[in-house]
Formats: C-alpha cells, sequence, structure tokens
C-alpha cells in the first residue's frame, strides 16, 4: 500500500504549498473544535453551582461571543483546508493525465494493435480522476480525524484516565476489520473499474461505427451487447459498495460501543460523586468528537481504497515502454534531408507472428519517384511504416543521407516526411485547423496557396464558412476526395523532402481522381517519393516500380522492363487489366506524368 501511495504523492511536489496551508488550517481546525465542549463545561459547571445575577449574565454572553468567534473561525478554516486541498487534488490529477497522455504519445504502434481507444481514455480519465479524492478527502480526513484523535485523547486522559482507557476497547476491532475488508474491497475496486474501461471501450467503439450499425441494421444486437456490459459494471460497482457498506455499519456498531462504555461507568461515577456532572456532560460531547472521526474512517477508506486500484492501473500503463524511441546519443537531423534513403538487409517482423519482411536491400537516390506493387500481405505498408520509425526494423538498417534512422532523433526524422494516406484521419475542427495541422503558425496565404495546389481551394470557398468551416469528427462532412485533397495540402503545407503516398486516388469518382492526381504530380516534384500502389495504372511513369513477393523484393525496374521480364508485375498487370481494361489499356491518366517524375 505504501509502494501505491508513494506512485500517487510523486505528483504532489508541486503543490507543497497548498498541502502546507492545508496542513495548518486542518491542525487550526482541530484546535478550535476542541474549545465547543471547554465552552459547554464552563456553562453547565456555572449553572450547576451558582445563581443569575450580572455576573452570571456577563458570563453567557462571553460564553455566546466565544462560541460565535469559534464557529466563525471554524467555518473559515474548513474553507481553506477544502479549497488549498481541492487545488491540489485536481493538479495532481491534472498533472498525471498530461503524463499519461504525453507517455501513450511516446508508445510504439506496436502497444496499440492490441489496445482498445476507450480502455485508454478510461485509464487516463477515470482511473487518475480518483487520485483527487485521495488527495483532497481521503488524507486530508484522516490527517484531521487523527489529530482529532489525540487532542481528543489529551483532554479525556487529562479528565479522568481511567474512563479513557475503557473507551479505548473498540479500537482493536476497528483496526483489525479495517486490515480484512482491504483485502477484499481493494480487488473489488480493481474488478469495477476494469469494467468501466470495458464499457468505456464498448461505447468508444460503437459511436464510431455508428454508421456500420445504422446500415447492417444492429442497433438491436448493440443494444444488447451495451446492456450487458453496463449490467456487468453495475454489478461489479455493487459487488464493492456492498463491502463497504457492511464496512460501514460495523465501524458505527463499534464506535457506539464506546458511548455505552461511558454511560455506564461514567453514570457510576457521576453518582458516587467521584466524577463532576459538568466533566460528564464535556465528556460525552468530546466523546462525539472521539468516534466521530473513526466513524468518517470508512468513507476515507473507500476513496483510498479506490485510488489506489487506479494507481494501480495507471502505473501498470507507465510502466509499458516504448519499442521506438530516441537513443541516448541520437542527434537531430541537420536542416532538410537531400532524401536519399536505403534499406540495407531490412528484416521485420510484429510483436506474434512471422516475419513480414526478409532481406530487403534497396536504394532510393534523392527527388526518385519509387512505386511498391505485389500481392495484398506482402508488406508494402510496413515497409514504408519503417521509414518514419513506427516500428523499429527487426534486423539489417535503414540510412537517410547516410545516417542510420535509429541514430536520429525521431522529431527531427519525422520532420522529413510527409503523407498522403488512403484513409486519411482528419480531426474535428475547422478546415484550416486540419491544413495547418503538420505546420504550426502558418499564415492564411500559405494556407491557401497550399489548398490550391491540392485543387482543394475551390470546394473550401464553396462550403458555408470557407477555411472556418467545422467539418466534423474524422471529416464526417467532407466526401472521400475532399478529405484526400485535405491530405494533399496538409503535405504542401509541411514541405517535407519525403513524400509516401498510400494508395491515395482510391475509392473517389473519376472527375475527383483527376483533381487529385494532378495534385499529387505537383506536390512530387523535387521530393524522395514512395508510392505504395494497388491500382497499377498510377504508378507507371515511376522512375523504379520495386514489386514485393514472399515477403522479398521480386522485381525491380520501370513499367516497361517489368513488363518484358514477363514476371510477377506483368501477371498483376494483366489481371488487373482483364478487370479494369479501361484503367491500363487506354493509358490515359496515369497518376505520374512525364514532367511529374523526377529524374
Amino acid at each position: 500500500m505504501l509502494k501505491r501511495l508513494g506512485f500517487v504523492f510523486r505528483y504532489t511536489e508541486r503543490y507543497i504549498p497548498y498541502l502546507v496551508i492545508t496542513i495548518i488550517a486542518m491542525i487550526l481546525l482541530v484546535g478550535v473544535q476542541l474549545l465547543t465542549p471547554q465552552v459547554v463545561r464552563t456553562l453547565v459547571g456555572a449553572v450547576s453551582q451558582g445563581t443569575w445575577d450580572n455576573e452570571s449574565a456577563q458570563l453567557i454572553l462571553k460564553l455566546s461571543l466565544g462560541l460565535l468567534v469559534i464557529y466563525i473561525a471554524r467555518a473559515g478554516l474548513a474553507f481553506v483546508r477544502s479549497y488549498m486541498a481541492h487545488k491540489a487534488g485536481w493538479g495532481v490529477v491534472a498533472d498525471a493525465r498530461r503524463q499519461i497522455y504525453t507517455h501513450l504519445q511516446r508508445l510504439s504502434l506496436r502497444f496499440y494493435e492490441d489496445q482498445q481507444t476507450g480502455q485508454l481514455m478510461s485509464r487516463m480519465v477515470n482511473d487518475s480522476g480518483y487520485f483527487e479524492s485521495l488527495i483532497a478527502h481521503a488524507v486530508p480526513d484522516t490527517v484531521v480525524n487523527a489529530l482529532t484523535l489525540v487532542g481528543v485523547s489529551v483532554v479525556l486522559i487529562s479528565m479522568n484516565w481511567q474512563l479513557m482507557l475503557l473507551t479505548l476497547i473498540p479500537i482493536p476491532l476497528i483496526v483489525i476489520a479495517m486490515r480484512l475488508f482491504a483485502t477484499r474491497v481493494h480487488p473489488a475496486f480493481r474488478a469495477r473499474q476494469k469494467e468501466l474501461a470495458e464499457l468505456n471501450a464498448q461505447l468508444n467503439e460503437n459511436l464510431s461505427g455508428i454508421r456500420e450499425i445504422k446500415a447492417f441494421t444492429r442497433e438491436e444486437p448493440e443494444a444488447v451487447r451495451i446492456s450487458t456490459n453496463i449490467d456487468r459494471f453495475r454489478d461489479s460497482n455493487l459487488e464493492a459498495l456492498k463491502m463497504m457498506a457492511t464496512f460501514g455499519p460495523f465501524i458505527e456498531f463499534a464506535s457506539s460501543l464506546g458511548t455505552l462504555i461511558v454511560i455506564y461507568f461514567g453514570g457510576r461515577l457521576a453518582f458516587q460523586q467521584v466524577l463532576p456532572i459538568e466533566d460528564l456532560v464535556a465528556y460525552f460531547l468530546y466523546l462525539e468528537m472521539f468516534y466521530a472521526p473513526v466513524r468518517s474512517l470508512s468513507g476515507a477508506w473507500e476513496a483510498m481504497l479506490e485510488a489506489l486500484a487506479g494507481a494501480d492501473r495507471v502505473a501498470e500503463l507507465l510502466n509499458e515502454q516504448p519499442d521506438v524511441d530516441n537513443r541516448p546519443d541520437a542527434i537531430a537531423l541537420p536542416g532538410r534531408a537531400r532524401g536519399e534513403i536505403a534499406f540495407k538487409d531490412v528484416s521485420f517482423h510484429y510483436s506474434r507472428g512471422d516475419e513480414v519482411l526478409e532481406h530487403i536491400d534497396l536504394d532510393i537516390a534523392a527527388g526518385q519517384v519509387i512505386a511498391l506493387v505485389g500481392p495484398t500481405g506482402v508488406g508494402k505498408t510496413t515497409m514504408a511504416s519503417l521509414l518514419p520509425r513506427f516500428y523499429d526494423v527487426t534486423s539489417g538498417a535503414i540510412t537517410l543521407d547516410g545516417h542510420d534512422i535509429r541514430d536520429l532523433t525521431i522529431k527531427s526524422l519525422r520532420e522529413q516526411i510527409s503523407f498522403v494516406l488512403q484513409n486519411v484521419f482528419l480531426f474535428h475542427g475547422t478546415v484550416r485547423e486540419n491544413i495547418a495541422f503538420g505546420r504550426e503558425g502558418a499564415s492564411q496565404e500559405e494556407i491557401v496557396a497550399a489548398a490550391e495546389v491540392a485543387n482543394a481551394h475551390e470546394f473550401i470557398t464553396n462550403l458555408q464558412d470557407g477555411y472556418d468551416t467545422i467539418i466534423g469528427e474524422r471529416g464526417v462532412k467532407l466526401s472521400g476526395g475532399q478529405k484526400q485533397r485535405l491530405a494533399i495540402a496538409r503535405a504542401v503545407l509541411k514541405d517535407a523532402p519525403i513524400l509516401i503516398l498510400d494508395e491515395a486516388t482510391s475509392s473517389v469518382d473519376t472527375e475527383t481522381e483527376l483533381l487529385i492526381q494532378e495534385a499529387l504530380e505537383r506536390l512530387i516534384v523535387n521530393r524522395t517519393t514512395i508510392i505504395i500502389a494497388h491500382r497499377l495504372s498510377t504508378i507507371r511513369n515511376a522512375d523504379r516500380i520495386v514489386v514485393l513477393e514472399g515477403r522479398q523484393i521480386a522485381e525491380t525496374g520501370t513499367h516497361q522492363e517489368l513488363m518484358d521480364m514477363g514476371g510477377l508485375y506483368r501477371h498483376l498487370v494483366e489481371a488487373q487489366n482483364r478487370l479494369e481494361p479501361n484503367l491500363l489499356i487506354a493509358e490515359e491518366k496515369p497518376l505520374l506524368a512525364e514532367t511529374g517524375a523526377a529524374s
């Protein structure tokens, strides 16, 4: 437990001033609260021994004013304690969430292969949220309660130490109960938070795929599946709460035994004139102050166990290490890269399964246009993903301008590469924000110029708010071709010397495809370009076509050279020509015009 508490409290360093103020306020608050029974004790003593006169009236006035001051001070100190504790608590939560998000960005794509977005969001938002309860509630309440117990104990001992010892009889029962419940409640809270994460993951997935759910009329089955997850979270939550519901009444019962003991023994002492009546009244008031912290332990204990369960799950996530990270001696690539790329005996496999690429050797000159083709699953996209170090090679090396890319900082490496992918991801925001995503601080003139190069300016100006139009999550308000052209504009604005195109003209109509082709022809000039092509008609004018088969390079050459070889490439061309004769026979619309390919 101490280790898990230490994990949470390591985030409190920045908030020590707030915590110090909180502690001071708590100490003063306990001191002020201890004065109230003394006022009552003085009043009862005066009433039992005196008669009404001016002196008695003055005493009552002084006691009333004193009590008013006590109540005002108590309210002010309670505000300071609560607000400062919450400032520290939510500050800790904010810092923890920032660290989690930063860590998630560092993790390699391998990590995300088996993860659900909702699960990660739950750990970042829900599990870390329990830290606030620990910092702002559980720990301050425990400290206040502990100080109150010490202060009240001192007062009670001074009044009658024998009676004080009798009131301690229930305490061992409470300590034993806390230990027993902790062993069962902590796993229950972990199970509850796991079920909550499962529910969040399923909700995130279903809301993201709402179009597919509607298209396949899967509303009822998916509602049943969500309902099942809701029920499982409810049941796990109730299981944890049932244990706490048992713990709370037990603590209440055990603390009530103390009151029973004082009534029996304290009453006897009062009747025997051993204990003054005013002391007995004050003793009951202090006794309530003594056991109130004990009774509140159930709530503080629940908050602490929730926070510790959340800390476990957050720590598990932060303990994940990236497969791809900067080496200690990594250097930043100086200036703009020339774009000379070399794959040297590169092999690669994912975390599970056989090799995806084996012994790949490929030299790409600066400014060259290279097309990667081959049957589905031979590693074309994987090969392109190795260059920006989305994954690291299993063996061999990839160099950029003679530097092993693993010796370069990831930031400086990826700054040299632009992407236009088949599945364009656009963020919820404006057209302007999405185009400028890869280049912070771009001016409006630069954004418009990039959109013009991408053949996107015309359709953007026809949108309701032009460049300020909100395009919705994942660009839901735009067509596929419009999203592709925004992706091209984003790449134009980034102006990187290396470009990766992953089937950038698929799934669009003929007119839109021509617009995209024109934009791409302008984009690739003077850039080292790697094209992942499925539609072979789009890459016939590439400087070199690399054909992958069986995890290796089977053929390489120009379109005509490969056709003359009569190997796999020719077979793929002829097969596609039979399916889409207009694409290859007519040769009307290759992606790369003769002037577009660099020499």
